[in-house]
């Protein structure tokens, strides 16, 4: 019987790409710390993508609204296009303004998912349940404090977040590099195999 994981074999076959996954790991948690030493300007650089990914998805739906112009729902997609792009040009024209709606956005999500996490963890007592019941009193305590904060966290709360996430993607990445790049290869673990 083979004492080497069942995913060892799937997972040699990435063995040589794990330079990639190093780059793009270190590229991320460059990313992250960047955004972390410097809140505001990665949360203004963050809601001016957003507005120009909203503006561009706006503008594809009117494009896409007048080319099924005969389809029932031409009038809903026409709507839809515009207020995408007026959203998108009212977050770039102003985008410390669009920052301020984002963190209320962003309060209420973390308040909301926390309470919803809270609640079923402890009425259904699922297996794990202990770490859903902790991941939702960290994301209602988050959200409480984004909320009691606001206006001032407008400034930097996104940028920070975001290169939070940034930082622990990019070490993510980085743990999968140097896990693929120390397996056997996978000639090795089938001739190993047959040996078992």
């Amino acid at each position: 019987m083979s004492s080497v994981p069942r995913f060892v074999p799937e997972m040699s076959a990435l063995k040589k790409d794990w330079i990639w996954f190093l780059a793009l790991g270190l590229a991320l948690s460059l990313f992250g710390a960047f955004a972390i030493a410097l809140p505001f300007v990665a949360t203004v650089e963050f809601v001016t993508i957003l507005g120009i990914l909203i503006l561009v998805s706006g503008a594809f739906l009117v494009v896409s609204a007048f080319q099924a112009a005969r389809w029932k729902g031409f009038l809903l997609q026409l709507l839809i296009g515009v207020l995408y792009l007026v959203s998108g040009f009212l977050i770039l024209e102003n985008p410390i303004e669009g920052a301020a709606g984002l963190t209320l956005i962003l309060a209420a999500v973390f308040l909301t998912s926390g309470l919803f996490r809270i609640v079923v963890s402890l009425v259904e007592r699922f297996p794990g349940w202990g770490w859903v019941l902790l991941n939702g009193g960290v994301s209602f305590v988050l959200g409480l404090v984004i909320w009691r904060q606001f206006p001032e966290c407008t400034l930097w709360i996104i940028g920070l977040l975001v290169g939070f996430e940034l930082l622990f993607n990019g070490w993510a990445w980085i743990m999968l590099a140097l896990f693929v790049k120390n397996l056997p290869d996978a000639d090795q673990h089938e001739s190993e195999s047959i040996r078992f």
